[in-house]
C-alpha cells in the first residue's frame, strides 16, 4: 500500500486524479479501524493533514465555511455560537482523543448512516463543496447521500469544504446509545428553527441513508407561531413525533430493533423541539 503525503490542494487532487482509488485520510479515526479490521486494503492512502486549505475555516456575511479537515475540537471551541447544532454533535462524537483527530469531512467520506454530523448538516441546509483536477462544484446535503456508506463523489474528487448558514435561530441535536459516551447512535435527530419561519428536521442511523423529515417540518413551520411565539401544545409535540418516526425505514441489528428506533426517535423529537422552542421564546422576551 503505497502513502501518498501531497502538501497542497493542487498536489492533493493531481494525486487522487492519479490514483483514483486512493482512500484519503484525515484523522483516520474510521479508515485506520477498517484498514486494522482488515475491511478494506486500499491501493494507497491519501494523507490529507498537510493541506493548508483544508485545515481552516472562514465567515463570509451569514455564511460559514469549514474546511474538510478542521477537527471537532477546533469546531467546538471556535464555531459554537455560529453553528450551534453542529458543536452540539460534534461533542457526541467519541472521547476527547477522536474529536482532536477526528472531521466533519472525514463523517461525510465515510457517509456511514449513523455519522453523529449528518442530521445537522441536513437540518441546516448544508453545502458540499468538492473538488478535482477538472474543477469544483458544490452538492447539497440531501444530495449527497446516496446509500449505506455511498456518497455523490465522482472517484477523482476530494471534499474541500461544508458551507452552512450560521445559526439564525435555536438548534438542538440529540442520539441514544447502549452507553453514555463513545457510542455509534442507536439514532439521532437534529432540528434546527430558522429566523423566516422555516423548520429544518432530520434523522440519523433509522434508515439507509440520514435524510430530512419533510412532513414533520412542514408540519411544524405551520403550527409555529414564530411572531409571538406561545408555549407548545402537547398534541403538536405528539404529531411531530409521530411524523419524524413515520420518516424512518430502520432495521434490526445488534445496536436496537426497527421499532425501538422509530420509538427514540419520536421521543428525540419531542425533546428537542420543546428545548428549541423554550430558546426561541426566551430570545424573545429577551429582545422585548
Amino acid at each position: 500500500m503505497d502513502f501518498l503525503r501531497p502538501e497542497s490542494l493542487a498536489e492533493a487532487l493531481q494525486m487522487k486524479a492519479a490514483v483514483p482509488d486512493a482512500v484519503p485520510i484525515a484523522g483516520g479515526t474510521d479508515v485506520m479501524v477498517e484498514l486494522n479490521f482488515d475491511h478494506r486494503r486500499p491501493p494507497a492512502l491519501l494523507d490529507l493533514t498537510r493541506v493548508p486549505e483544508l485545515a481552516g475555516w472562514s465567515r463570509d456575511g451569514a455564511l460559514v465555511t469549514i474546511g474538510a479537515a478542521l477537527p471537532y475540537t477546533r469546531l467546538i471551541n471556535e464555531l459554537g455560537t455560529d453553528l450551534p447544532g453542529l458543536a452540539i454533535a460534534s461533542r457526541t462524537v467519541g472521547s476527547p482523543q477522536i474529536r482532536n483527530r477526528g472531521t466533519v469531512g472525514g463523517n461525510l467520506g465515510a457517509a456511514s448512516p449513523a455519522g453523529d454530523t449528518h442530521p445537522v448538516l441536513l437540518a441546516c441546509d448544508a453545502v458540499v463543496e468538492v473538488a478535482s483536477v477538472r474543477g469544483t462544484r458544490t452538492i447539497p446535503a440531501d444530495e449527497f447521500y446516496l446509500g449505506v456508506k455511498r456518497n455523490a463523489l465522482q472517484p477523482d474528487e476530494l471534499i474541500t469544504a461544508i458551507r452552512l448558514p450560521r445559526a439564525s435561530g435555536p438548534q438542538q441535536f440529540a442520539k441514544v446509545g447502549t452507553r453514555n459516551a463513545m457510542v455509534i447512535a442507536v439514532c439521532s435527530f437534529a432540528i434546527s428553527l430558522h429566523a423566516d419561519a422555516r423548520v429544518g428536521a432530520a434523522i440519523g442511523s433509522a434508515a439507509p441513508t440520514p435524510r430530512r423529515a419533510r412532513q414533520a417540518e412542514e408540519f411544524l413551520a405551520a403550527e409555529l407561531d414564530f411572531a409571538q411565539p406561545r408555549p407548545l401544545l402537547d398534541s403538536v409535540k405528539q404529531r411531530f413525533g409521530e411524523l419524524v418516526s413515520a420518516e424512518a425505514s430502520p432495521i434490526d441489528d445488534v445496536r436496537g430493533s426497527a421499532a425501538y428506533r422509530k420509538h427514540a426517535l419520536a421521543v428525540l423529537a419531542r425533546r428537542t423541539l420543546g428545548w428549541a422552542w423554550d430558546a426561541y421564546r426566551e430570545g424573545e422576551r429577551s429582545c422585548a
